[in-house]
């Protein structure tokens, strides 16, 4: 490869990582890439401050057309192996951390263990997510000051996986660019031994749901791999 060649190919790769319409279009193979050269041919010569040409451009989107497919395997084999659950009408409350405040959830934990779905903590604060029917009671565990964050109206999207997901890197990353490239934004997100889980906005559960079967269901058709002797 050429370092002019090197230098579109860096910057097509710039310009569609920028745009997650663009990443979907390619991974799913529905994009009509001689249309998508055009589209960013304008970016492409700015950013390289020459005029390029389209046929390099198309050269350079089915070089990069590899970085959007569905993960090869060891992930692969991960996500087929993954399920799909989805928790609806669920809350999330964020409280300054301090001692005070972990034996009030603690308490609250032990009282109410079955309605809630994740707790963690960072150095400042302490983050729950729970059964909706718990907010006015989660709230009122804290003083109001050390109330961060309120959050009503989500769905917790649980993604169960196979053992091997604790060492393998990559996993986690698949499931959120998924959704990201679909425009939904996670509200929060924690991993738990084998379990992903995600927290989205009730009015997009549906098509959260549907973005991460049809990633899991993609990596199921994936052919396996042959071992030679």
């Amino acid at each position: 490869m050429s370092v002019n060649e090197k230098s579109i190919t860096n910057a097509v790769k710039e310009v569609v990582n920028n745009d997650l319409s663009f990443q979907d279009s390619l991974q799913r193979d529905y994009c009509n890439i001689s249309a998508l050269a055009r589209i960013v041919k304008p970016q492409i010569d700015q950013m390289l401050g020459k005029n390029t040409s389209v046929e390099s451009i198309v050269t350079a989107l089915k070089r990069s057309r590899r970085d959007y497919d569905v993960p090869e395997r060891p992930i692969a084999a991960i996500l087929a192996g993954s399920t799909v659950s989805v928790k609806t009408d669920v809350a999330k409350v964020s409280a300054a951390k301090s001692k005070k405040t972990i034996e009030k959830v603690a308490k609250s934990l032990t009282q109410n263990v079955d309605n809630f779905i994740s707790v963690s903590e960072s150095i400042m604060s302490i983050t729950l997510v729970f059964d909706d029917v718990l907010l006015d009671g989660v709230k009122a565990m804290f003083a109001h000051d050390d109330v961060l964050e309120v959050e009503d109206d989500l769905a917790a999207i649980i993604v169960h996986s196979p053992e091997e997901i604790i060492k393998t890197p990559g996993c986690a990353i698949a499931f959120y660019n998924q959704l990201a490239r679909r425009h939904i934004n996670i509200e929060d997100t924690v991993s738990c031994y084998t379990d992903t889980i995600m927290l989205v906005r009730m009015d997009q559960v549906g098509k959260a749901f549907n973005a991460l079967t049809d990633l899991i269901s993609n990596s199921r058709k994936m052919p396996k791999k042959k071992h030679h002797r």
